[in-house]
């Protein structure tokens, strides 16, 4: 008589990892670009490292999380995939500099220049952007930013994300998520300034 439930119960788990592999396939389908090209961005065009960090970053997420909901996943990726990053880029820091062990690595400083700036929301990149500039274009000028205000910029502008959230992602302050993010749209309008006099960026030459 125990094999009714047992047999029930093992369909119901069968089934939930089903679920789960296939909700994971659409969510892989659903960020991977935007993901790729936030990689690509913070390691300086390096594709192959960029997919690198963007498949352990989901291996990661569905070992660790594949009971959350969807919803959940985004930020939780993210998360990971900025710890990755970080990872990384320690890695070459120790390979460039075989010292640096000896020396403290501050790779992330954030809170210590942090202004207070009003929060624009901006969901799409483009919107900001006068619409005659090319994607090209401006991720060329985003590939440009240093590597914290990049980040800053591709969470909030290209994934949507608020700034608590942005901040959690990122493990800093939500004061020093404003900064990088106005440094980054200032920065973007003045590189791209010279492609349309319009935007309205600082183009002044002396």
């Amino acid at each position: 008589m125990d094999l009714a439930p047992k047999h029930s119960q093992s369909e119901k788990a069968s089934t939930q990892v089903g679920t789960t592999e296939q909700r994971l396939k659409y969510f892989m389908q659903d960020v991977t670009g935007r993901a790729l090209v936030m990689m690509e961005s913070a390691t300086q065009g390096q594709n192959g490292i960029a997919m690198d960090l963007v498949q352990e970053a989901f291996i990661s997420l569905h070992k660790a999380y594949a009971d959350k909901s969807t919803e959940e996943w985004y930020p939780l990726f993210y998360t990971i995939l900025n710890n990755k990053l970080q990872d990384w880029r320690r890695r070459e820091a120790r390979r460039a500099s075989p010292f640096s062990l000896f020396r403290k690595t501050n790779l992330d400083s954030d809170d210590h220049e942090a202004m207070d700036v009003v929060d624009d929301s901006t969901p799409n990149p483009l919107q900001f952007l006068d619409q005659q500039l090319t994607v090209e274009e401006i991720q060329d000028a985003i590939n440009k930013l240093p590597a914290r205000q990049q980040q800053a910029f591709m969470l909030r502008a290209w994934e949507g994300f608020d700034t608590q959230t942005t901040a959690q992602i990122m493990n800093c302050s939500e004061g020093s998520v404003k900064t990088h993010y106005h440094r980054a749209i200032q920065g973007l309008k003045t590189t791209l300034a010279h492609l349309n006099p319009y935007m309205g960026g600082s183009s002044d030459e002396s």
